[in-house]
């Protein structure tokens, strides 16, 4: 199967940024509605790659943002190889993105968190799961969708994606 669309990097790197920007803020928000400082999220990234991390907390807060917008550039990354080889998803963002956040969702939560931490996740409640599934959807796989699925429109036409 031969890519169809080519995707500039410049786009996969706004689509990183906005999307990395939104979940990042969207965990900031509920931590604080949880009562929590907002700067335990970056730590907490940090810890995946890091264990002693709450311990250096100045560092550990760069390590986590800097290991969040990686991670989210590997996400946005395959969307845009996914639009690459089948173009079609360029032409329904909302489905597309809402499809994609699900799935990044679950690779989050069902294989990703417990490999990692595996006596703490899966762990639900009914409020985290909704967050966790708007940050994913609305946040990061409709706006990736959008992004990525309009520099491709744009490339099969032949037009700069932003006019």
């Amino acid at each position: 199967m031969k890519p169809t669309v080519h995707i500039p990097m410049s786009v996969i790197l706004q689509a990183t940024a906005i999307a990395g920007v939104l979940d990042l803020l969207s965990a900031f928000v509920y931590a604080l509605l949880e009562g929590r400082n907002a700067l335990i999220v970056p730590i907490g990234i940090a810890s995946a790659i890091w264990p002693g991390a709450k311990s250096s907390p100045g560092a550990a807060i760069v390590v986590g943002v800097l290991l969040h917008f990686a991670i989210m550039l590997a996400m946005v990354y395959v969307f845009a190889l996914a639009v690459r080889f089948w173009s079609k998803l360029a032409s329904q963002p909302v489905l597309a993105g809402t499809a994609y956040g699900l799935l990044l969702w679950a690779t989050m939560y069902l294989v990703v968190l417990p490999l990692r931490w595996p006596t703490v996740f899966p762990h639900f409640t009914g409020t985290g799961v909704m967050e966790q599934l708007f940050s994913h959807v609305v946040l990061v796989g409709m706006p990736v969708a959008w992004l990525i699925g309009n520099s491709a429109k744009a490339a099969c036409l032949g037009v700069p994606a932003h006019e």
